[in-house]
């Protein structure tokens, strides 16, 4: 038998957070990522308190979706999601499989966000040693982890410049690092953001 520990009041939070940001980033779907109809206790009460956060915003869709479900659905097709919100160790996995939709760990970023606006912002992936040193490293993990703590401080102006930057350097090909199919270097890749941030003032 499997046990989890879930109590009402992060739940409630993490659900508050979910829908608060998909009203402050204009996103109109919040579905909650559960395993209620196994772990009953645990995820039927992360699931109760979501449900109960989504009466006071009903200008935000809610629904909600077994976790595998979500796998399956996710390959197939990720643009039918909008702000998902689960326990931790759905997230764990899910975030994985989205880093795997995306191109890898070295492009994902992340951030945990505490009670009061506390957080703390970093790229997903290790600090990669055996590369330390070499200029091989894809910064774009940390650079987008960096725009994720330039919204949270409501700074959107310049986390919207070194995001295209970012996106339009990856999408011209030109500076790519070894595991986004290139043969530039991490200080070349970066350069090129920070020219074309330069280049958009």
């Amino acid at each position: 038998r499997s046990s989890d520990l879930i109590t009402e009041g992060a739940s409630k939070r993490i659900a508050e957070f979910a829908f608060e940001y998909a009203r402050n980033n204009q996103r109109s779907t919040v579905t909650a990522v559960h395993k209620a109809n196994i772990m009953r206790m645990s995820d039927g009460l992360f699931l109760r308190k979501c449900g109960e956060v989504a009466e006071n915003f009903r200008d935000i869709k809610f629904n909600e979706m077994y976790l595998d479900t979500v796998c399956l659905n996710m390959v197939q097709d990720p643009t039918q999601f909008d702000v998902l919100v689960m326990p931790n160790l759905y997230g764990d996995i899910l975030s994985d499989l989205c880093a795997g939709l995306i191109g890898g760990l070295g492009v994902t970023p992340s951030g945990n966000i505490g009670a009061d606006g506390v957080a703390i912002f970093e790229s997903v992936h290790g600090t990669a040693p055996d590369i330390a040193g070499l200029d091989m490293a894809n910064p774009t993990a940390l650079l987008l982890s960096a725009v994720m703590m330039l919204r949270h401080m409501g700074l959107h102006e310049y986390a919207k410049k070194i995001e295209k930057a970012c996106f339009d350097t990856i999408r011209d090909g030109k500076n790519l690092t070894k595991d986004l199919g290139g043969n530039s270097k991490c200080s070349e890749f970066t350069d090129d953001i920070c020219h074309r941030i330069q280049d958009s003032e």
